[in-house]
């Protein structure tokens, strides 16, 4: 009995697993004054990175988004909270980066 239990639990916690990460979200495209941005979820999840590490407080639902200059991003807000030249590469001089 404690091994169907056992083996339940496992494969209960593989399946939640495989859940997560096959949430992604896709990519988002931003449509800003000069240009497009297409974020992909899939690269910065492939890095590693949490989805609280966003969804915490920077991006909480798309409703909830806000659009920002580049001025506010190169203070700090939305991507540039990591986009920052530490963190990430800078949003100051490295547009073609993200606008295609």
């Amino acid at each position: 009995m404690k091994q169907i239990i056992g083996a339940a639990a496992f494969l209960s916690l593989l399946v939640n697993t495989l859940a997560f990460a096959a949430t992604g979200g896709g990519d988002v495209v931003i449509t800003y004054p000069k240009g497009q941005v297409t974020f992909s979820h899939d690269s910065h999840v492939g890095m590693g990175l949490e989805c609280t590490k966003c969804h915490a407080g920077l991006f909480t639902s798309k409703a909830q988004h806000k659009t920002v200059t580049m001025k506010q991003m190169q203070q700090g807000k939305s991507c540039g909270a990591c986009h920052n030249g530490k963190t990430a590469f800078t949003v100051k001089a490295n547009c073609k980066n993200c606008h295609k």
